[in-house]
């Protein structure tokens, strides 16, 4: 990654102590790291202000996971954002239904080993990159 570009990740996870697990992760990689605990909220602040990145738990009460991703999909200022299921659905079906079906950028389980997200993460925003330049 380019070590000059500090990318903004936004977290949208309902378990507090994930979030804080996750920030420290990807801030000692130079990652700026905003996590919100409510579906709505994450919404709000992705339209407001846009990340690099979203990353997105799916089993949240009031608005789940898959209802946000729609309504990110459905925006035209979200639209593009690239997103990352991380969950604790770890079932073969829900990864398929994920990258297969519904197109996320990849699905991540929990538990999961850190250089695994970071791999993850680095890899949707090469990718990102590479197309911007094509």
């Amino acid at each position: 990654m380019c070590a000059d570009v500090r990318y903004r990740i936004l977290y949208i996870e309902d378990d507090s102590e994930m979030i804080d697990l996750v920030s420290i992760i990807l801030n000692r990689r130079g990652f700026d790291v905003k996590g919100i605990l409510d579906g709505r909220q994450g919404l709000l602040l992705a339209q407001q202000d846009p990340p690099d990145l979203i990353l997105l738990d799916l089993m949240m009460p009031e608005l789940d996971g898959w209802e946000v991703y729609h309504q990110l999909k459905s925006s035209e200022t979200t639209r593009n954002i690239p997103v990352i299921i991380i969950t604790a659905k770890a079932q073969a079906i829900d990864r398929v239904l994920g990258l297969h079906i519904a197109h996320v950028d990849d699905y991540i389980s929990k538990p999961f080993h850190p250089n695994d997200l970071v791999e993850s993460i680095e890899g949707v925003l090469r990718s990102l990159a590479d197309k911007d330049q094509v």
